[in-house]
């Protein structure tokens, strides 16, 4: 034994030390760089995925928000148009209401003077009806007392 102690062979060390070195320069090749490589693609690809989703619920919540100004204007549209509708409908109303009253007044005004040349036309007749009957009571009280003067110079007569 020369100087080796406990059977320990240096050139056998080396050799195992290089194929261990060839064996892992083998599997980096073999294996690490591949699965590494497809790690990092894989990794990038969820990174765009995500940066996609991001990016798209950024459009969705501008969409939304723009669809909800969109919509809150329509209701403010709608609401104006509506108090338009409904003060045209209020003036149309009060339009109507004065020509009906304009109307009502005209026919009142045709009913009195209707009433009132009725009245005059009976208060006329009356007033013929009256004369007539005067002129009868004053025939009936003319005959009348003539009558009972001649029946009274009569009776006075044949009593003399």
């Amino acid at each position: 034994m020369t100087g080796v102690p406990l059977n320990i062979d240096f050139q056998q060390i080396l050799l195992h030390l290089l194929n261990f070195a060839i064996l892992f320069f083998v599997l980096y090749l073999a294996l690490y760089k591949p699965v590494k490589n497809f790690i990092d693609k894989r990794k990038a690809g969820y990174q765009e995925l995500d940066d996609q989703t991001k990016e798209n619920l950024d459009k969705a919540n501008a969409l939304k928000e723009e669809y909800e100004s969109k919509l809150q204007e329509a209701d403010s549209e709608a609401a104006d148009i509506k108090n338009k509708a409904m003060d045209e409908a209020n003036a149309m109303a009060k339009t109507r209401t004065d020509e009906a009253k304009a109307e009502a007044e005209l026919i009142l005004e045709k009913a009195r003077k209707q009433a009132e040349e009725e009245k005059d036309r009976i208060v006329a007749e009356a007033g013929d009806q009256i004369e007539e009957l005067a002129k009868e009571a004053a025939k009936k009280a003319i005959f009348d007392s003539t009558s009972d003067a001649f029946d009274s110079f009569l009776d006075s007569a044949e009593e003399k």
